[in-house]
């Protein structure tokens, strides 16, 4: 929507600025008028009309016409004057309101936005240079990880949680409905367990296990463990035997047992328990392909998935507590986000600063983008400027222009006006030459 309402101070400041071409409108018209009464009288009553009224009627007349000519010339772009033949050329700019947006929007997106204009743009400023120097100031790249805060929170601020809900769950939904969960599993394990990466990951688990066994709580907590099964499987023995002593050394054997044999199958390949793993494995993608009980399973997952209130209401809740913490994270002015942001931008202010060839990559990316890019977005912009110009109303973007530039546009009065009475005056000079002449030789002899 166009907003024309003009404050009282534009509206005072254009009223101010109309005045004194007014003003001298009237002047020169009085002044006209009464010359031409004067001249009148002179002429009935028979005698001569002195030169000095004659010029002064001539100057009068000539600033009269130049000031009528050029206020008509602009009132004539924004409103319309009801004279015979040439009013239906007045009101130019709401007649043209449609053909002006089309010829800004043509002249934007010609003279702007063509790639021509914004590659030398980016030649010209070096942008990947200044946007080094600006992310290496330590007080811009605070401010960044602030702005990105702030936004992030401000997105997060518009998403409404039912329609959270209902993404994830149409998705949930088109997923579940349109794939077929068994063989799409098998086809996921095949190629985890290609070329034996499922060994890979195997070994991986086997070293986090005998770290966690060598760790002392580890210990304290088998031996606990001891201690909870003897006091409940056998109660009069816990209470003969030497208890903290038998969980104790338990505990090490367990552990040192454990830790054992996870090493013998972490330096052994062919171990009897790795060949056990590829057998489940191998069974498993093979039951999912062919096996119609392992169909029957996915398909109550399916179900369960699809339909099961508990995991609908575990999803909200999930989605509810990580928005919460989130919000928390970014209200706070040194919020982790702002923090990560902040190093990031200063990380790549650093990099750019310091090597060149870095910079010119990024330039000569930005003038590939700029070629490719420019003919689409100064059509999409061209068009939107064309579009946003069609919905204005005609009188009210006429007000509008009116109140910017008609300020400017009374120096056009001003102006005619007084090279209407210069132009009076030369004209009265050319036209009694002879008698200014005539009337300087005798004032001279």
């Amino acid at each position: 929507m166009l907003q024309t309402m003009l404050t009282p101070e534009q509206h005072l400041s254009l009223q101010q600025a109309k005045r004194l071409p007014l003003i001298l409108l009237l002047v020169v018209t009085v002044g006209f008028i009464a010359t031409a009464l004067a001249g009148s009288r002179w002429a009935i009553e028979g005698q001569a009309v002195p030169l000095w009224l004659v010029c002064l009627r001539g100057i009068c007349e000539a600033a009269m016409v130049g000031a009528l000519a050029d206020w008509f010339a602009v009132t004539a772009l924004f409103r319309h004057i009801p004279l015979p033949m040439v009013g239906r050329h007045t009101a130019i700019i709401p007649r043209n309101k449609d053909r002006i947006g089309e010829n800004l929007a043509v002249f934007v997106r010609d003279k702007f936005l063509d790639a021509p204009s914004l590659v030398a743009l980016i030649e010209r400023h070096n942008p990947a240079q200044a946007l080094a120097d600006w992310l290496t100031a330590p007080a811009n790249s605070q401010l960044l990880g602030k702005q990105v805060a702030r936004l992030a929170l401000a997105a997060l601020e518009m998403v409404q949680d039912k329609q959270v809900e209902k993404f994830l769950t149409q998705s949930l939904k088109a997923v579940m409905q349109h794939v077929d969960l068994s063989r799409t599993a098998a086809s996921l394990l095949s190629g985890l367990t290609s070329g034996g990466r499922h060994q890979e990951v195997l070994d991986d688990v086997l070293a986090r296990i005998s770290r966690v066994l060598r760790q002392e709580q580890t210990h304290v907590l088998i031996a606990q463990t001891i201690v909870v099964w003897l006091k409940r499987e056998h109660p009069i023995k816990e209470k003969m035997l030497p208890t903290d002593w038998l969980s104790d050394k338990g505990a090490s054997m367990i552990a040192s047992a454990l830790d054992s044999l996870l090493q013998d199958i972490a330096t052994h390949p062919d171990h009897r328990l790795r060949e056990a793993f590829d057998d489940s494995v191998r069974r498993l993608i093979e039951g999912l392909q062919t096996d119609p009980a392992y169909a029957e399973r996915v398909e109550k997952l399916r179900n369960y998935l699809l339909h099961d209130e508990k995991l609908a209401a575990y999803l909200r809740e999930l989605w509810q507590g990580w928005r919460a913490r989130l919000q928390r994270d970014l209200a706070d002015e040194n919020s982790a986000m702002a923090r990560r942001a902040a190093v990031m931008g200063r990380w790549l202010g650093q990099a750019l600063a310091h090597d060149e060839a870095l910079r010119v990559s990024m330039n000569e990316r930005l003038k590939r983008w700029a070629t490719t890019l420019a003919p689409d977005v100064s059509q999409f912009i061209g068009q939107h400027i064309a579009d946003t110009v069609k919905r204005w109303d005609a009188q009210q973007l006429s007000t509008l222009i009116e109140a910017h530039i008609g300020k400017d546009l009374q120096y056009i009065r001003i102006n005619g006006t007084l090279v209407g009475g210069a132009i009076g005056l030369l004209l009265f000079l050319l036209s009694h030459a002879g008698s200014l002449w005539r009337s300087a030789m005798q004032a001279l002899g």
